[in-house]
């Protein structure tokens, strides 16, 4: 009879797991070492669990996408003309990430949709529309179609700074003649604030006053700004919201090219109040590029700068030299990109993601993974390789915040999704331009006078002139005779609103980090360089054993 064995006692436990030479997995410079592994993916590792004694509710997500801008969530929307126009941007930034617009279209248009962002939440509304007594309830009704709101102030000479004579609401219009004078419809017995006070005191009157807007004053009367109650509202609903913190209005950034051309555009976007520009560039390390940096921050000191796209230290260098904020990483990893395969050139985006904020970290650059995110796992292994931000652009295309009407195909709600280098897209951009010119000029004509005092004046005056398409300033060039396709067309199911969609991404990467025992983004980052948080790399047997598998059918349901 064989001996009984002899086991150590389970209160050593602890400490015998100290006389191991090496802690279980590999850390990330194991992980991540090309001449061993080749380039890996998110799909080709996963992060081995640590210890919790937390709750998940209590992670911190936030994070720094450029030197100066911190969001609530690490969630960025892509420059795609199916995925970010104002709405999206809008969502974005209240769910407390921020939306990028895009530049396929004309720089008027996209200005438009930056300042649409801009005035849809503000703390102090510094730059209100007003109007005069003897403009007319069809000013009023223009606004509100063009701008999206009709509780208007009114001033002895319709500018900011002159006399507040009285406001001008939705009700006070309703069954009104369109000829009226505002005179004989403004509200005149106001409830005004002091010019100076504090947003919470403002906010205070509000709440006592019920009314819908607190206009401002000075000891003379003059108007001076505006605080509006939906914006309170919204400050209940969208805790998480990105804001400036001075102005407390939405973080909004927007795309642009390196010619000419955008230098005027950026010129326009500024105007309409942009706070990050983004350098759209499927290969960012180019004299074009540092050039255009350079003159940014020349030019406009106080504008964050999000360069790339790159995928290499070297890479990386050039635009940290020139003066980047933050850089975009991916070259080939998108769902509907065919970089890698047309041009043989690009990065697997695990291993570039690592490579680049290993480097970039030392300089205090924070670095967006673009490309490559197709579930919340995704997510939190690009962050745990170092990335500061996810951008998105088939997890989000199909919401419906996103840009284009949903149809049939094959019995499923979809949605478009184009590939900026798809030759479909930059087919589609040239009649989508003609159709938005010819409809801005018919809005214009019909819109009358006040169109123009309802924040498009400069804007509007730059519609139906040219513009140029931002797929062949990317992928193409203008005096290539065969056009070489970087991506494809398709189509996406429907997601529903990005409002609930986005919860269910922070939520779920919350979770993620608790079952690595790490309570935020910043923690668990450090945690990985310094070896605690550990990784292990996946046959593809291994792939197939994380996933569903034996299984005759099922339904997958994300979350309720």
């Amino acid at each position: 009879m064989p001996a009984p064995a002899t086991f150590k006692s389970p209160a050593e436990a602890l400490a015998h797991l100290e006389t191991y030479k090496h802690r279980d997995g590999l850390s990330v410079q194991e992980l991540i070492d090309s001449r061993a592994h080749g380039g890996l993916t998110y799909n080709d590792f996963l992060i081995l669990p640590g210890h919790i004694n937390f709750d998940a509710a209590t992670v911190s997500l936030e994070s720094r996408v450029t030197r100066n801008v911190v969001l609530r969530t690490p969630f960025m929307s892509s420059p795609m003309d199916t995925v970010t126009e104002e709405n999206m941007a809008i969502a974005m930034a209240l769910l407390g990430g921020i939306g990028v617009i895009h530049h396929n279209n004309s720089a008027a248009e996209q200005a438009d949709m930056v300042r649409k962002v801009k005035k849809f939440e503000n703390g102090f509304i510094t730059d209100p529309v007003c109007l005069r007594p003897d403009d007319t309830v069809e000013d009023v009704l223009d606004i509100k179609e063009s701008l999206g709101y009709s509780g208007i102030p009114v001033t002895e000479n319709g500018q900011l700074f002159s006399k507040l004579v009285g406001i001008v609401t939705a009700r006070d219009i309703q069954f009104r003649d369109p000829t009226t004078p505002l005179a004989e419809v403004m509200t005149t017995e106001l409830v005004t604030g002091k010019s100076g006070i504090t947003l919470e005191e403002a906010n205070q009157i509000l709440r006592v006053s019920k009314k819908g807007k607190l206009p401002l004053v000075d000891e003379q009367g003059r108007l001076v700004s505006l605080v509006a109650r939906s914006d309170l509202l919204k400050n209940q609903d969208y805790p998480l919201a990105s804001k400036h913190p001075l102005t407390k209005q939405l973080y909004c950034a927007a795309a642009i090219g390196t010619r000419p051309a955008d230098r005027e555009r950026l010129k326009l976007l500024v105007e309409a109040g942009l706070d990050v520009v983004v350098l759209d560039s499927s290969q960012g390390n180019s004299i074009y590029q540092i050039d255009m940096i350079q003159w940014i921050k020349s030019t406009f000191p106080d504008l964050e700068v999000i360069a790339g796209n790159v995928v290499t230290r070297e890479q990386a260098a050039q635009l940290i030299a020139a003066g980047a904020d933050g850089l975009r990483v991916g070259m080939g990893s998108g769902s509907i990109c065919i970089t890698q395969e047309v041009m043989a050139v690009g990065r697997p985006q695990g291993t570039a993601v690592y490579a680049v904020a290993e480097f970039a970290r030392q300089f205090g650059v924070p670095v967006i993974a673009d490309g490559g995110i197709g579930n919340v796992g995704h997510i939190a292994k690009a962050i745990a390789l170092g990335a500061s931000a996810v951008m998105m652009g088939g997890l989000l295309a199909g919401t419906s915040e996103s840009p284009g009407e949903y149809f049939y195909h094959e019995g499923k709600r979809v949605k478009a999704y184009r590939g900026m280098g798809s030759i479909v897209r930059s087919s589609f951009l040239s009649e989508a331009m003609e159709h938005t010119r010819s409809s801005a000029s018919k809005q214009k004509t019909a819109n009358g006078k006040r169109a123009a005092a309802a924040g498009k004046r400069r804007a509007m005056s730059t519609v139906g002139k040219p513009a140029e398409n931002a797929a062949t300033s990317r992928y193409f060039s203008e005096a290539d005779a065969v056009k070489v396709a970087q991506g494809v067309s398709g189509d996406v199911a429907d997601k529903g609103s990005v409002k609930k969609f986005l919860p269910y991404l922070h939520t779920g990467l919350q979770h993620s980090l608790q079952d690595m025992g790490e309570h935020s983004i910043g923690e668990m980052q450090q945690a990985v360089v310094d070896g605690k948080v550990r990784f292990e790399l996946r046959t593809a047997s291994a792939q197939v054993e994380g996933g569903v598998h034996g299984l005759n059918s099922y339904t997958k349901r994300l979350f309720a």
